[in-house]
């Protein structure tokens, strides 16, 4: 997991986690009726803005490298866009999560 997190860039996993962490703290403090579902949403796409936002940058900079060298092997490439996508990957997760809450939370209280 810590290589993941490595691979993804530590700059990017690291402000999703913190975003992930508000998340999670958002959701303890609705349960106790001091936060609003907002925050939860918020905080759940803030994580997946940013998991996106760190994988186009990623593609940027591997683009520009890639016109530099001129040509690329196949698998450097494929090797390339799989780090590439772990960051959308862990930003999805939390996005993931705070739907499931959000929708839970409203059948517990006859919303949804």
């Amino acid at each position: 997991m810590f290589e993941l997190f490595q691979r993804g860039g530590t700059l990017f996993m690291s402000l999703i986690s913190l975003a992930q962490i508000g998340m999670f703290v958002a959701i303890i403090l609705h349960q106790r009726g001091k936060a609003t579902e907002i925050a939860v949403r918020e905080f759940g796409l803030l994580a997946l803005a940013l998991g996106i936002l760190g994988q186009l940058i990623g593609l940027y900079s591997a683009f520009i490298a890639i016109e530099g060298m001129g040509t690329i092997s196949t698998a450097m490439l494929m090797g390339g866009l799989e780090v590439s996508m772990i960051t959308t990957l862990y930003g999805l997760i939390g996005f993931i999560i705070s739907r499931i809450y959000l929708l839970f939370s409203g059948f517990k209280k006859g919303q949804a």
